[in-house]
């Protein structure tokens, strides 16, 4: 699947502005669409993108950026969402399959006070944004990434969360029958849907 900016800077917590600044500086280029607008992201990048967001709360980019230039230095050139990367104090470090955590900028050795569980779950940005939990953005939208290649859909169905939302949004059709058209489909998983929809709208704004 391919993420459109509004989504991507949503799911990631990364703001437009940041996506834009780090596909310039190369900090993160998306992989499907990198040359010209409309950019896409793959859910790969959104997951690398998360992490830069999660890291940038308490962490300068300039630290960030030393980070995956040690990653490059040390042959580890795989896409950025390869690797769990976390905090350690006031450095960066990843643990590669081995299990030994390897700091990436300041004190080798140091014990991870970070992972990947730590980056799924919410989080709030350096600007004060809430970002929501990745897996389960709302009660009612789930994000699995053996389906649909990670796009958002309504709790244990295929069903797109923009689709349901896109059916109610005008108020032609209500929640409660969204039932006719898809019957695994509740009424509060679709509010749940328009309710993330607004929310993507609101970070496009």
């Amino acid at each position: 699947m391919a993420f459109p900016i509004p989504l991507t800077s949503k799911m990631s917590g990364a703001s437009v502005d940041q996506l834009a600044y780090w596909r310039r500086t190369s900090v993160l280029i998306p992989e499907i669409e990198a040359v010209k607008p409309p950019y896409l992201y793959s859910f790969r990048d959104v997951v690398a993108l998360r992490t830069l967001a999660w890291l940038r709360g308490d962490h300068p980019l300039q630290l960030i950026r030393k980070s995956l230039d040690t990653l490059r230095e040390l042959d580890m050139v795989e896409h950025p969402a390869s690797y769990k990367l976390m905090k350690l104090g006031s450095s960066i470090g990843f643990q590669p399959p081995s299990g030994a955590v390897v700091d990436l900028a300041k004190q080798p050795g140091q014990a991870a006070i970070g992972t990947l569980a730590d980056i799924f779950a919410g989080f709030e940005t350096v600007s004060s944004r809430k970002v929501d939990p990745l897996l389960h953005p709302r009660q009612g939208v789930e994000v699995n990434p053996g389906r649909l290649g990670g796009w958002p859909t309504i709790v244990g169905t295929r069903i797109p969360f923009d689709v349901v939302a896109g059916l109610i949004a005008d108020g032609t059709v209500s929640p409660e029958q969204v039932a006719d058209f898809y019957p695994e489909v509740s009424a509060d998983a679709a509010r749940d849907a328009l309710d993330f929809q607004l929310s993507i709208t609101g970070v496009a704004a």
